[in-house]
């Protein structure tokens, strides 16, 4: 019963609200768009910080399974982070051109 008076009450405000918002004097700063692109490059650091700790943790759990391979596990736990760091790197640096243009 409470989310159903929650969105009663957004719905509300969001058609009362809407004439104050078509006005030429209240113009948006940014479209719809690029706030969508700055919501996608928080979503790709999210998402690169996940997979990096994912990464890490695996290579932690084989290193305590077998430690005698722990130099060649380091090696490619930091090959594939940097990888993955990359990747989101580059997805920020697109979703910031789509905030920016």
């Amino acid at each position: 019963m409470k989310l159903a008076k929650l969105f009663t009450f957004t719905g509300l405000l969001a058609v009362s609200a809407a004439p104050a918002m078509a006005t030429p004097a209240v113009a948006a700063a940014f479209t719809v768009g690029q706030g969508l692109a700055a919501v996608g490059a928080g979503l790709a650091v999210i998402g690169g910080g996940i997979g990096i700790g994912l990464i890490g943790r695996g290579a932690v759990e084989s290193t305590a399974r077998q430690p005698e391979m722990a130099a060649d596990i380091n090696t490619k736990m930091i090959l594939t982070a940097a990888l993955v760091e990359g990747a989101a790197l580059f997805a920020v640096v697109v979703g910031l051109m789509g905030v920016l243009k």
